[in-house]
């Protein structure tokens, strides 16, 4: 191109450093030595065989060992807990090890330089690519070493076992019995309330006396049952069993004026002088709500914005939740303090597989 003079200088052509080029190729033993290649293959595939083992050891302890039952067993961890963690690891330390020892000493071995080409890639450079890959599919040798394929196979086919059976955590087992359960009540499908149990303060577990209540208060309130102690002053309930019982028991009681509420069907005694109980428990992912409008009677979830209509029935009104709050229905006893009538009518949070 011209410069200030009107002058031409020439384009440089040539890089200006010059291509080193590619080391000369160092063969590893694998690849010289048939008996060396023979062994590094058994090595591998005896890595994919142990995850096996693993796998299958991983269902044998959950089956042996109790959840949260022998808690001290290894360094003050369960024993459920440490042979679950650590068979399941092991198998899958031992899957990425055998990949990465494949890779090192038995898969194709030699430097490719390519220069950088545009965003789009030609039809030339399209059917190069799908060519190298099949050149680095019969490189990797998986077509014609059959005892590395399999058991590559059959050691990551089998890490879908453990999710299997690991989804028998998430609903009551199978043939459970009333026996079985902690306490009256357990169960998805039921909570701790019962018949004349007291509705407490969460927290301080101070029972609550209807005349205490004024127009517009919103009390955040639990079972009774969660405050109960022994002879001893133990809890009755204690530990899990406790925390499980308290995740579905939590209840929002707030009066308003009797007027103000629109009893729904079958329900119009389920209210104390305008005093009326529903589950803190959302009804779309389960999380807790408190955030009440006073003027409106709405509250609000903080999660996900679903608004509930308190003045008729806890329906809703915004935001995903499907279905309204369940309702506690409420009666006083004969100190004045409120009790519950029963159980929940339907069960709490959100919906499950075995609700309608």
């Amino acid at each position: 191109m011209p410069d200030s003079h009107g002058e031409f200088t020439p384009v440089r052509t040539d890089t200006p450093v010059a291509d080193p080029g590619l080391p000369a190729h160092q063969w590893r033993p694998t690849d010289v030595d048939p008996k060396l290649e023979k062994r590094a293959e058994r090595q591998v595939a005896g890595m994919f065989v142990a995850a096996q083992v693993f796998v299958v050891l991983f269902v044998v302890s959950y089956f042996v060992f109790d959840i949260g039952g022998d808690g001290d067993a290894f360094l003050g961890l369960g024993a459920s807990t440490v042979t679950l963690g650590l068979c399941l690891g092991i198998a899958l330390l031992l899957i990425g090890v055998g990949i990465i020892q494949w890779a090192r000493k038995l898969m194709g071995d030699h430097e490719i330089s390519e220069m950088r080409h545009p965003a789009r890639s030609s039809d030339e450079d399209r059917e190069a690519t799908l060519e190298a890959l099949r050149v680095g599919t019969e490189e990797s040798g998986i077509a014609r070493r059959p005892l590395i394929r399999n058991t590559l196979l059959g050691s990551v086919g089998l890490l879908g076992v453990p999710a299997v059976v690991l989804l028998r955590d998430l609903g009551p087992t199978p043939g459970q019995v009333a026996t079985e359960q902690p306490y009256e009540g357990a169960g998805l499908a039921n909570t701790v309330w019962a018949d004349g149990m007291r509705v407490v303060r969460d927290v301080i577990g101070t029972p609550i006396r209807a005349a205490d209540l004024e127009i517009g208060d919103l009390v955040n309130a639990t079972a009774a049952a969660l405050y109960e102690t022994d002879e001893e002053g133990e809890l009755v309930l204690e530990g899990t069993v406790r925390l499980i019982a308290n995740s579905k028991a939590p209840v929002i009681v707030v009066r308003m004026e009797p007027e103000e509420i629109e009893a729904v069907e079958g329900r119009e005694n389920w209210t104390v002088e305008g005093i009326i109980a529903y589950s803190k428990i959302c009804t779309h992912v389960g999380c807790p709500i408190s955030l009440y409008e006073r003027t409106t009677h709405h509250v609000l979830c903080p999660c996900h914005q679903s608004t509930f209509d308190l003045a008729d029935g806890a329906n809703v009104i915004f935001g995903p939740a499907a279905r309204p709050l369940p309702q506690l229905a409420l009666a006083v006893d004969d100190e004045g303090y409120l009790v519950a009538q029963s159980d929940f009518d339907e069960p709490v949070g959100p919906s499950f597989w075995e609700r309608g």
